[in-house]
């Protein structure tokens, strides 16, 4: 079978219960995890499942066609401006970057309701 090959930016209290399910899904492939507090269970979790984590997400960016969709779950509007930035710097026109709204989209239809996050502006 064919996985989806994805990378998270991201694991603190919306990442990590996400993590869990991608983690689980065995049509998923989880390529990388970066954060930069590599002290928070997410990470701990990742790197039990054997994930590679970083501090750094251009590191997950720089893997380019290796990676399918890439997960921005920052809330950072830096974060996914430099993320942009360098793909388009990059030519890489197969990644496809996730905005946090879609992936608390999909993670509340997962749960049947509406998933909080604490990061206050989503704004892309």
């Amino acid at each position: 079978m064919e996985k989806i090959r994805i990378a998270m930016v991201g694991a603190g209290e919306t990442g990590t219960p996400l993590l869990k399910q991608l983690l689980a899904a065995p049509f998923v492939e989880l390529v990388g995890v970066a954060e930069l507090n590599l002290a928070l269970p997410g990470i701990a979790i990742a790197r039990a499942a054997g994930v590679p984590v970083t501090d750094n997400f251009i590191e997950l960016a720089e893997q380019g066609e290796r990676i399918d969709i890439i997960i921005d779950l920052t809330g950072s509007r830096k974060v996914r401006e430099d993320l942009r930035r360098f793909m388009q710097f990059a030519g890489n026109s197969h990644t496809v970057i996730m905005h946090e709204r879609i992936a608390l989209l999909m993670m509340s239809l997962s749960a049947g309701s509406l998933v909080a996050t604490r990061h206050e502006s989503l704004s892309y």
